[in-house]
């Protein structure tokens, strides 16, 4: 770490292959960076991406000491989720006590360092409207875990599976399954990329 950069405030987005694509040109991270450029603010913020693509919340857990706290972030947004849903009907997903358990495990630890937290909810699997998707009740189940965390462990919470959901009844014209906010009902395309950016600006408050 450069002298210029240890005051900067640092902050880093823990997540996912969501977050790990959050770095390419197109992806938000990439936005947010340029939106910083803009403003005239890069030197006063800098972001750091630690998304490992396939990871759930344990595998989170795992690298939490050596991607995080190593880091030294004054803030971190986590967006964790689609994984441990998504894998559950191949068998290796994580169960919503489990994921409830972990989860907090990492907020516990990262707490104890006065580090400000940002929950971010998980976003889709599939863009059908009106909660047709296979997966929508386990997500629905899951971001309610997080929202509830975010109330009782005192951590900002940005309700992206919310915003998403909310974009799709308006946006989702002919109940597409993919296309709209996702390439593959997962991983984000241009506009997806732009409405998280656009949601996550809201933490350069802080």
């Amino acid at each position: 770490m450069t002298k210029q950069s240890f005051h900067k405030k640092r902050i880093l987005f823990f997540g996912d292959s969501l977050t790990q694509y959050g770095k390419l040109p197109e992806g938000y991270i990439s936005l947010l960076t340029e939106y910083l450029k803009s403003n005239n603010l890069s030197d006063q913020i800098e972001l750091v991406g630690a998304g490992v693509g396939g990871d759930k919340v344990y595998d989170l857990y795992l690298r939490l000491e050596s991607d995080v706290l190593n880091q030294h972030p004054n803030i971190v947004v986590i967006l964790i989720g689609i994984n441990d849903i998504w894998h559950k009907s191949s068998g290796i997903g994580t169960d919503s006590i489990k994921f409830k358990r972990f989860y907090e495990a990492i907020i516990d630890k990262i707490q104890t360092y006065n580090i400000e937290l940002f929950l971010a909810t998980p976003t889709l699997i599939g863009e059908l409207k009106n909660l047709q998707n296979t997966q929508d009740f386990d997500l629905e189940m899951y971001a309610q875990i997080i929202r509830d965390l975010a109330t009782t462990k005192n951590c900002k919470l940005i309700d992206l599976r919310k915003i998403f959901i909310n974009y799709i009844q308006q946006h989702n014209t002919n109940n597409n399954l993919l296309g709209v906010l996702t390439t593959d009902k997962v991983h984000l395309n241009n506009q997806g990329n732009q409405l998280v950016a656009e949601n996550f600006k809201s933490i350069f408050s802080i």
